[in-house]
């Protein structure tokens, strides 16, 4: 699973009393019961972010000029670039 960590965590005491009951009657560890609930809730929020979206930086206009209609890249670029060093 990869390396672990020992931290600290403050549960209340009525949660860490049923924590460790449900881990006893499934023979689990609390450990393992703290991790599974933690990585349920971190995949729920998860789902729920919204997803990236790229703004649209397009600009209003037609398209190509007519005359590099069928031009390939490396004409565009040296017609974009003509005049700079």
């Amino acid at each position: 699973m990869g390396a672990h960590m020992k931290t600290t965590i403050e549960i209340s005491d009525a949660v860490l009393e049923q924590a460790r009951r449900v881990a006893d009657a499934e023979g689990t560890t609390l450990r393992a019961l703290v991790e599974q609930g933690l990585r349920h809730e971190l995949a729920r929020r998860q789902s729920k972010a919204k997803p990236f979206r790229l703004r649209d930086a397009s600009f209003g206009g037609k398209g190509l000029q007519s005359d590099l209609q069928g031009a390939d890249w490396e004409q565009i670029r040296d017609l974009a670039y003509q005049g700079r060093a």
